[in-house]
């Protein structure tokens, strides 16, 4: 082996920079392996056609944990996000709906549909802060480790306490949320179509899933416990796309200490004697590390990078059964002029344009669209998500024009009847197309140019396998202390000295720094243990 160091971090995602970060600032010597040309994993600002530049696959800010924000010291840096005037905007056949801009605004909005729905929304806003409190509080510790000892045991005791101490209405939402779908628990709050769709769309999002589907509440529930420049539940842009985020966190590293290397594909997890003894990279380089902590999610990282003969059978067959896909499809788009919606003409900048714009009116829509993707691969009426980056940030096009982001939801992650992406994504690119322009008629002719992110593209570019955005599903087998897998939701793969630190791990999907705040501190937990029981020796 030509170097060696005390921990090596697979991937370069923010995630791995975060946890690289705390290792190096308590004084290890660490090194990232990043296989692309650029640090910054799924957030990363890239240039898709000559003056246009974007988020090219995460693309919104609202979960980075702000204890990650201080300590990187982030905003010291640069970092600046625009908060939204109204979060989302909805347009549909019966006209739109505007959602955020505060409670009493929301509420007028409300009013148009359903007085009932108007009176109702505080009261929902209000049990699902409460809800999203917990999360947060959760967020930034260890799940407790089943059968892991009194150690485990203290610490479920003491995350259950948080619970526990809830009132009993609280108590019944956390139970809702994650036990039903996301139409059965909007149900029992609203009564209008788009309302309740307003609030369903967040169950679908990097969810391979009908709102129908049990279990979808809790990914509702997921998106809201953000937070931008201390507002609660807002969403916002980071101010040179999701990519100056990375470039920070990249600056704190190496002031840290932190060696990032591009281009170094990492090929195996080398083990020796049940212990992790460095990585091979493609190259066939070997870099000895007692520590290795990986950005990948378990899907790539037991099923590729970690020999089968390393693991137990049984530890094999589970991350065989590991469920990655979250039927994500993205583009980007270079635009001559702004769209122009038929609900709300005009293409100069208005409110509407710097919110994010949502074509999924109805519960039943999005049903639909999961039910023909299972089918077809794609329904004929996709879910869109619709950003303007450039209503808000003008440094990312020429003068004049725009980028659209396009978070595209409900395609299969693999094509039914032996299809393949590479032969379909054109078409699907094209349907979407299509489903924005019947809501702004100017929108196919405005396009100079697009990028295109299947599920396979989204999995060979950046590792997300099955186009997985949230390394896994977000499911309840798949959650908390069983994601990825009871036993081993700690943070801590079933070799030693080999730990997980992505989206994969506790609290899971979006940029929220979280599971490489938390595997770094277990990681010197395991260390500072180590040494004391090595000096008592």
């Amino acid at each position: 082996m030509t170097k060696s160091y005390d921990a090596l971090i697979i991937g370069g995602g923010h995630n791995g920079l975060v946890c690289a970060f705390y290792l190096a600032r308590a004084g290890m010597k660490v090194r990232v392996l990043e296989r692309r040309h650029i640090v910054g994993g799924a957030a990363v600002t890239e240039a898709f056609h000559p003056g246009f530049r974007n988020s090219t696959a995460s693309y919104t800010v609202s979960l980075l944990r702000p204890k990650v924000i201080r300590d990187m010291k982030l905003h010291e840096r640069g970092w600046r996000i625009i908060e939204r005037t109204i979060s989302n905007f909805f347009p549909h056949a019966d006209g739109y709906l505007k959602l955020g801009g505060g409670t009493a605004r929301t509420q007028a909005e409300f009013a148009r549909f359903s007085a009932k729905d108007a009176e109702t929304f505080p009261r929902y806003e209000e049990a699902l802060e409460r809800v999203a409190q917990v999360l947060r509080d959760l967020a930034l510790k260890t799940p407790p480790n089943v059968g892991g000892g009194l150690r485990s045991l203290i610490a479920g005791v003491a995350q259950g306490r948080r619970l526990a101490g809830m009132d009993i209405e609280a108590q019944r939402d956390v139970m809702d949320l994650f036990v039903k779908s996301a139409r059965s628990f909007l149900d029992s709050w609203y009564e209008n179509e788009h309302v309740k769709a307003a609030f369903g769309f967040d169950a679908v999002v990097g969810n391979y899933a009908s709102p129908d589907t049990p279990g979808s509440a809790y990914v509702l529930l997921h998106h809201v416990f953000g937070e931008v420049n201390g507002k609660m539940g807002m969403w916002g842009h980071s101010v040179g796309g999701m990519g100056a985020i990375t470039q920070y966190m990249a600056e704190a590293c190496v002031e840290a200490g932190v060696e990032i290397s591009l281009e170094a594909p990492v090929a195996r997890v080398l083990v020796d004697g049940k212990r992790v003894a460095g990585v091979r990279l493609e190259s066939g380089e070997e870099i000895a590390a007692p520590i290795v902590a990986s950005n990948a999610g378990p899907a790539l990282l037991f099923r590729q990078l970690v020999d089968r003969a390393d693991m137990t059978p049984e530890f094999a067959r589970r991350m065989d059964g590991y469920k990655a896909g979250s039927g994500t499809f993205r583009m980007n788009v270079a635009l001559s002029e702004l769209p122009d919606f038929t609900v709300l003409p005009g293409k100069e900048k208005a409110e509407h344009h710097t919110a994010g714009i949502i074509i999924a009116p109805t519960l039943d829509y999005m049903d639909k669209a999961f039910t023909d993707a299972k089918a077809y691969g794609w329904s004929k009426a996709p879910i869109v998500e619709m950003k303007l980056p450039t209503s808000v940030d003008d440094t990312l096009a020429p003068p004049g024009q725009h980028i659209a982001s396009l978070f595209c939801q409900q395609f299969a992650p693999e094509l039914p009847d032996g299809r393949n992406w590479d032969d379909e994504r054109e078409a699907a690119a094209d349907a979407i197309v299509e489903e924005v322009t019947k809501h702004a008629p100017n929108f196919t002719a405005s396009i100079i140019a697009r990028q295109i992110h299947s599920p396979l593209d989204l999995e060979r570019k950046f590792g997300l396998i099955g186009g997985d955005i949230m390394h896994g599903h977000m499911t309840l087998d798949q959650l908390w202390a069983a994601r990825p897998v009871l036993g081993h939701g700690d943070y801590r793969a079933p070799i030693k000295g080999l730990y997980m630190c992505g989206a994969g791990t506790h609290p899971g999907g979006g940029v929220t720094g979280a599971p490489g705040h938390n595997a770094a501190h277990e990681i010197l937990r395991d260390r500072s243990l180590s040494g004391r029981l090595l000096r008592r020796a």
